[in-house]
């Protein structure tokens, strides 16, 4: 069948140069090229190839022309919510094949809703690409009629879970609904957040469902993009054979653009109950993604608040000290755009001085302006960041499928860096007068509950509903029920289930190993899918090494790090970096600290050479010293608001205790960081930051000669070694088959942690436990998510796991459920626990095999998953191949080994419990699970009754 077929190259060489005075580049890379071919079937599907066969994955990705902006008050939530109830079932695959086959193949899969479209997307090894078209085709095209009643209202109950977890029960949750409803009339498509309303999502029916999938989900409103280790010739037959038959659907008109338009600010003010520091945003109508502006108001939002030396972070942050941060960013979606300025301020700072210090910011900058070197900067950034954008297959295919579908050229992204290299000072100027100086806009100032006196003084009481906790699971109990009865829609082609493939392997790349005379140890992989370098230095110590009254010295010194160096001011080494197009991080985690860097290829050296500048030639900048010690300070007040994060520090204060290092948060307390002084930091750095332990991991565009003789330089100038690390010893508590409950008064969701300490990474039985879990609580197909979201719908989602440490590490079962449902979850949490050695089959047990083998296909694509390979090898004494001899390990496994395994690993007998939740609701709930009852404040100690 005749088939519109064009081929095109996609030329990612930008003209970018570097900046006057920057280092000559050490490599210069070919110009990097994505090639496509495109085209369109009958029924208007429009499709687009990528061949890459640098692992054998294939990705596909469907990219629906509408999202919330096609849907109309009243229904609002509802091209999201469809989205959720395609992934359930349709004609020829099995209910929930999706969500649970996918991942036993081996593979990844998920969705996502915004403003203007909708995208469905897997990775899976090329062994499963047929059935992921028989799979993908049927969603698209023959999923309508297999929609009941039971299964609307169970997917309901999810996507609810899913706002409860991201919006209602988060601190400023609610704010974009709040500027959205103010900046747009009530009948503009933007008026309302995509994911909606409660309400309207509770009143959705099978007829809504109906009439939207009859009206937008038709192949001609479609992009199909395959990417991947693919041959193209047999993937257009087989992409013509499985989407050929699906009907075209009725044209989708375009929308024309309705940018915003206000005759006046306004200003709202919120009293947010789970907010801990005061916040004010503020929105001024912007422009449509293709607009000629949009690029130019993009640098504007970098050149206002993005660096150092920005105005707005000059004024708020350096000089008034109100905030550790502030951002600015303009957002252009299809119809409209919005360009935004938010600032978080500390405890006690009243958003009135914000607001007026953005005045004065803005003021300076209309004043002082910029420099033509930082913008300059600004576009090699880009060009970085374009880059990192499309490492993997999954995200080239995603980029190819958005821009055909929504620029109409699916190689845009070339235009694009043409239109960013082109934005001029006039441009920068002219946009920011004519969107923003003088302009009208949306505030909102979101205060914690009792602080209404730090909101802005004349505001508005912003309008939020909020749900009601109604005791009880059964009140929205819901069950998929029976599956539908219907006729099958008549097809020529059969669409039963395709066979495999052949099964692909994961096989290591080659990993390269260096010894300096320093001590340093050097692991590389050279890969040039990209022209990027990813690369860091690895430091034993980290939080391990803190005083433990001190808790929180390598985290404020990993930020300190990044704070300029002996010869560069702060503002200095972050044009330095962003010349370079290049970004570095230094963060500290439990047992190391690390300096991690992303560059340009043809800039490796250089950016070696500022990371050997920051190791070796700190600043001790007292000044930055202090803002970041009131940023701590403010980030820890800001933590006691998420309740994620209050139940995950408690658990591990429970599993290891205040006495051991790992029991305290690596942040550090309020009252270990009020006792740590700029000496403290110098003392860690004198003590800890030597080479002698150090490991250097690079991967990306370089040679192993080049990245050694590099790498040489740091080593030759870097010396010293230092002490053993201080040990801990975990106390023996009595701490299993307890719940421990803290109280986060009117909380929509309970937050459940349940684990015990498990095994260091290092432990002969390390790589079983893991193998162990998959069946219990990795990904959708796991008996976790499959009986909690998609059973119960008692939660957006579910999951378990063994944290690997050289320390023995938790293992540990996560999940936030609606309110109502805690008490339910924790009895199928506990007897899905308890009996799991007993249920685990033989058919687990191959099901484990293939999903292992196969999915490990898909672990190291990127550069950053090959950094963590080797950091695996290095940090834990791996041998160079020890993916493949653990696969070899996992063939011989039995269902008696595994059941040993769980037996010896798995009892639930010695887990702890937490529970973080609404008192007032749950507490007497949880009693009711049988198990001694400890109510806790959120700081872990504990509460009487």
């Amino acid at each position: 069948m005749r088939m519109n077929l064009r081929h095109t190259f996609l030329p990612l060489s930008l003209a970018a140069s570097l900046s006057a005075g920057a280092q000559k580049p050490a490599t210069k890379a070919a110009p990097f090229q994505v090639k496509y071919e495109q085209f369109t079937l009958p029924n208007g599907l429009k499709v687009i190839l990528h061949e890459d066969h640098s692992d054998p994955i294939v990705a596909v990705s469907t990219v629906v022309h509408v999202g919330s902006n096609r849907e109309k008050a009243g229904k609002t939530g509802f091209a999201h919510f469809f989205e959720h109830m395609s992934f359930n079932h349709s004609e020829n695959t099995p209910r929930g094949a999706n969500r649970k086959l996918i991942p036993e193949w081996g593979g990844n899969r998920n969705g996502g809703t915004w403003s203007d479209g909708t995208v469905y997307y897997e990775v899976i090894p090329k062994d499963a690409f047929e059935k992921i078209l028989w799979i993908d085709s049927d969603r698209l095209g023959f999923m309508i009629n297999t929609v009941t009643k039971e299964a609307l209202a169970k997917e309901i109950q999810v996507v609810k879970n899913e706002k409860r977890q991201n919006y209602d029960n988060v601190p400023y949750g609610s704010t974009s609904e709040v500027i959205l409803g103010a900046l747009y009339p009530k009948e503009h498509p933007y008026n309302w957040p995509v994911i909606g309303s409660l309400p309207d999502l509770q009143a959705a029916s099978l007829e809504d469902v109906k009439e939207f999938y009859n009206r937008y989900y038709g192949a001609a409103n479609a992009t199909l993009v395959i990417a991947g280790d693919i041959d193209p010739k047999k993937t257009k037959e087989r992409v013509q054979y499985w989407f050929g038959e699906i009907r075209r659907g009725p044209a989708v008109q375009p929308l024309k653009p309705m940018p915003a338009t206000l005759a006046a600010s306004r200003s709202f003010w919120y009293e947010d109950n789970f907010a801990k520091l005061p916040e004010l945003t503020m929105a001024y109508p912007s422009v449509e993604q293709n607009h000629k502006d949009a690029y130019a108001l993009n640098l504007l939002g970098q050149l206002l608040a993005g660096s150092k030396t920005a105005p707005l972070y000059s004024v708020i942050v350096t000089e008034q000290k109100l905030a550790p941060s502030v951002s600015a960013n303009n957002q252009s979606k299809e119809i409209a755009g919005e360009f935004y300025i938010r600032v978080r301020g500390n405890a006690t700072t009243d958003l009135d001085d914000v607001k007026k210090a953005i005045e004065t910011g803005l003021a300076r900058f209309e004043k002082e302006g910029f420099t033509d070197k930082q913008l300059e900067n600004l576009k090699t950034q880009y060009e970085s960041n374009l880059y990192s954008g499309l490492e993997s297959v999954l995200a080239k295919a995603q980029r190819l499928g958005r821009d055909n579908e929504f620029r109409g050229d699916p190689g845009f992204v070339t235009k694009e860096a043409v239109l960013v290299r082109g934005v001029t000072r006039a441009d920068i100027l002219r946009v920011y007068n004519q969107y923003i100086k003088g302009k009208n806009y949306i505030a909102t100032a979101f205060v914690p509950r009792g602080k209404k006196d730090l909101a802005l003084a004349g505001a508005e009481e912003a309008k939020v509903w909020t749900e009601p906790i109604v005791n009880g699971v059964a009140v929205e109990d819901v069950d998929p029920g029976a599956d539908a009865q219907f006729a099958k829609t008549k097809t020529k082609n059969d669409r039963s289930e395709p066979g495999f493939g052949a099964m692909p392997l994961f096989k290591m790349p080659p990993v390269w190993t260096g010894t300096m005379a320093n001590g340093m140890r050097l692991y590389g992989i050279e890969s040039r899918e990209v022209p990027l370098v990813n690369f860091e230095v690895v430091i034993p110590g980290g939080h391990w090494a803190d005083p433990i009254d001190k808790s929180g010295v390598s985290a404020l010194l990993a930020g300190l790090m990044t704070q300029g160096t002996a010869t560069k001011t702060p503002a200095e080494l972050e044009a330095a970096i962003d010349a370079l197009g290049a970004s570095i991080n230094v963060s500290s985690g439990n047992e190391e600290l690390r300096v991690r860097a992303t560059c340009l290829a043809r800039n490796f050296a250089p950016t070696m050479a500022l990371v050997q500048e920051m190791l070796l030639q700190p600043r001790w900048d007292k000044a930055e010293y202090e803002r970041l010690y009131k940023a701590t300070q403010t980030a820890i007040q800001g933590r006691e608001a998420n309740a994620t994060a209050i139940a995950a520090l408690n658990f591990n204060k429970l599993l290891y205790g205040d006495q051991h290092i790992l029991g305290i948060p690596a942040q550090g307390t309020s009252e270990s960081v009020a006792r740590i002084t700029l000496d403290d930091l110098k003392q860690y750095f004198s003590t800890w930051v030597k080479p002698s332990a150090a490991t250097v991991h690079v991967a990306g565009a370089v040679p192993q000669g080049e990245a050694i003789q590099t790498i040489a330089v740091l080593a030759q100038n870097w010396n010293g070694s230092a002490p053993a690390l201080p040990s801990y010893t975990v106390p023996q508590q009595d701490r299993a088959n307890t719940v421990y409950f803290i109280d986060v008064p009117g909380a929509k969701q309970s937050v459940l942690y349940v684990g015990k300490l498990g095994v260091s990474a290092k432990d002969p039985d390390a790589t079983a436990i893991s193998f162990a879990n998959e069946v219990l609580g990795v990904n959708s197909s796991s008996r976790l998510f499959q009986t909690l979201r998609i059973g119960k719908g008692f939660t957006y989602g579910a999951q378990s796991a063994q944290l690997r440490s050289t320390e023995r590490a938790p293992f540990q079962a996560v999940t936030s459920v609606r309110a109502n449902a805690t008490l339910a979850s924790l009895q199928i949490i506990q007897d899905m626990i308890r009996q799991y050695g007993n249920t685990f089959t033989e058919k687990e047990v191959e099901l484990t095999r293939n999903k292992v083998l196969k999915g490990s296909t898909l672990d190291y694509e990127t550069l950053g998953a090959k950094l963590g390979l080797l950091n695996e090898i290095s940090k834990y004494r791996r041998p160079l191949r020890f993916v493949e001899e653990d696969q070899q390990q996992l063939v011989k496994m039995n269902l008696a080994d595994y059941r040993g395994i769980i037996g010896k690993h798995f009892n639930e007998a010695d887990m702890v419990y937490v529970v973080v939740g609404d008192k007032a609701t749950q507490l007497e709930e949880v009693k009711k699970l049988g198990k001694k009852v400890v109510q806790l404040d959120t700081n872990g100690n504990p509460l009487g009754f």
